[in-house]
C-alpha cells in the first residue's frame, strides 16, 4: 500500500526513476544518525541530459535551469527513497539543499533557479519540507549539466 507521500506524489504527477548509481568512486547517499546526506544529483531522466551549458549562454535560459532544478529533486527524493528502504514516509524534515548554477558571470539569479527544487520539496512534504539552502552559480557542472543539487534530510 502506498504512503502518504506516494499518495502526494502521485497527487503531483510525478513518477521517481529508480535512483541512479554513482558515477564515480562516491555513495549515493550516507546515513548517519538520523540523518541522510545525498550526493549531489544532476538532471538526468531516462540516462540522458535534456540540455548542456550554462544559463545566460545564449541558448539556456532561467527557466530552462528551473526545470533542470526540477528533475536534480526528483533524483533527490529518488535516492531519498533508496536510503529510506522504498518509505518515504520515514522522512521528518528536509534539513538542506545546495544547489549549483552552471551560469554566465552577469547571471545572478541562482536562488531563483533553486527555487524550483526547493518549492517541489515543499510541495511533496508540506511545512517539514522547508529547509535551509545555499545557491551558487559555478563555471561548469559536471557532463556539462545546468544544474547539480546535494541534499540533507532527517528520517
Amino acid at each position: 500500500m502506498a504512503g502518504t507521500i506516494d499518495a502526494r506524489l502521485a497527487e503531483l504527477g510525478i513518477t521517481l526513476p529508480d535512483a541512479p548509481a554513482p558515477a564515480a568512486n562516491y555513495l549515493p547517499f550516507v546515513i548517519t544518525g538520523n540523518l541522510v546526506i545525498i550526493s549531489g544529483q544532476i538532471p538526468m531522466e531516462n540516462g540522458q541530459l535534456a540540455i548542456t551549458g550554462t544559463v545566460g549562454d545564449g541558448t539556456v535560459t532561467q527557466d530552462h535551469a528551473e526545470a533542470e532544478a526540477r528533475k536534480c529533486a526528483i533524483n533527490l527524493l529518488a535516492q531519498l527513497k533508496s536510503a529510506c528502504g522504498g518509505d518515504l514516509d520515514k522522512v521528518k524534515r528536509v534539513v538542506k539543499l545546495g544547489g549549483f548554477v552552471a551560469s554566465q558571470p552577469d547571471f545572478t539569479a541562482q536562488p531563483q533557479v533553486i527555487n524550483a527544487a526547493s518549492n517541489l520539496m515543499a510541495d511533496v512534504f508540506g511545512e517539514a519540507g522547508q529547509h535551509a539552502r545555499f545557491a551558487v552559480g559555478v563555471s561548469a557542472l559536471p557532463l556539462g549539466c545546468v544544474v547539480e543539487i546535494e541534499g540533507m534530510f532527517e528520517i
